[in-house]
């Protein structure tokens, strides 16, 4: 079912698993920490213990992503990116990665039948409910800024879960294929054991 699953991802990356957030209000507590999250605009580093640790983790992950991403420059300030926006938001990089993989195939400008954009498939509404409707969801750190602050937000609503928050992340809870595709490909191509600045450790998704 997986080699499939990764066939059809391999020549159909753009519309592969794209799905579509669906618009709930949100209270005005909520809306109002998600709009903070979203705000901040820190240059975007490595948040690891050490230099050694973020080296080695960078180097792997270069690695794996090169066919994906050739310009090597690209692919580092890709990476960087994607691992302080989901430290920040309190989730495990290998997990973001997966859903990028998943939702858009890597390519920045994906856009999928439902509307949503890039690389971890933004719906539009996002904009207009926590940031400004002039923020360009294709801008590689906008993107990814929304994407994990969606995705945390999910992940507090199911408590942790993460098979459901991927669900709602996607626009299919209550069904297994996305949130079973996304963990098999966190528990496996993407696989690394990290330990942020502050020593905490993620635990893969099961």
């Amino acid at each position: 079912m997986w080699k499939l699953a990764g066939i059809f991802l391999l020549y159909f990356p753009a519309l592969a698993q794209a799905g579509a957030q669906i618009y709930e209000p949100l209270s005005a507590s909520v809306k109002a920490v998600m709009q903070r999250a979203v705000s901040d605009r820190a240059v975007p580093r490595l948040a690891v213990s050490s230099e050694i640790e973020g080296k080695a983790w960078l180097t792997t992950m270069t690695k794996r992503l090169e066919k994906r991403i050739p310009n090597q420059r690209v692919r580092d300030d890709f990476l960087t990116t994607v691992h302080y926006e989901a430290i920040r938001a309190g989730l495990d990089p290998q997990l973001v990665l997966s859903v990028i993989q998943v939702e858009s195939g890597f390519k920045k400008y994906a856009v999928s039948i439902a509307g949503a954009r890039g690389y971890m498939q933004v719906m539009p509404f996002w904009a207009r409910e926590i940031g400004v409707s002039e923020h360009n969801l294709f801008h590689l750190r906008t993107n990814l800024r929304y994407g994990c602050t969606i995705l945390r937000h999910y992940l507090d609503i199911e408590k942790g879960s993460y098979f459901r928050a991927l669900g709602r992340y996607n626009g299919s809870l209550g069904r297994a294929d996305y949130p079973d595709l996304v963990i098999s490909v966190w528990n496996g191509t993407w696989a690394y054991p990290l330990a942020t600045a502050d020593g905490a450790s993620f635990r893969q998704g099961g």
